[in-house]
């Protein structure tokens, strides 16, 4: 099989629409990826594996019923610097340590409305 994580965005979504692959799939191959690089890495600071597989299968649901956004399956890292609702953020500054919005930055709102899966927080 293909390395799902070699996968351009256009081909994973042409992948998700053809049904050859499930966003479960293709999210679960990207968050092995992570585990296994992040340790040396250092770039994510949080990994959100639980919130990535519950979003992936909704999409999965979504593309079943062919209710799919533009974005729909599609993994993708966020920047710390946007609140994302019950996930640390604290944009590499202390005066933010340990805050857990209770909102959803409007970036990230339009993603995951489009149907993107957040992987966790660069």
């Amino acid at each position: 099989m293909t390395d799902l994580t070699a996968l351009t965005i256009a081909e994973a979504r042409d992948a998700l629409t053809a049904k050859s692959v499930s966003a479960f799939e293709l999210t679960d191959a990207y968050l092995a990826a992570i585990d296994a690089a992040n340790p040396s890495l250092n770039a994510y600071v949080v990994v959100t594996h639980d919130k990535a597989r519950l979003m992936a299968n909704a999409s999965d649901e979504r593309i079943a019923k062919g209710e799919a956004g533009a974005l729909e399956g599609i993994p993708l890292g966020i920047k710390d610097l946007f609140a994302t609702e019950g996930v640390h953020t604290q944009a590499a500054s202390h005066i933010l340590d340990g805050f857990l919005p209770r909102y959803e930055s409007t970036v990230t709102a339009n993603l995951w409305a489009d149907g993107a899966i957040m992987l966790g927080k660069l």
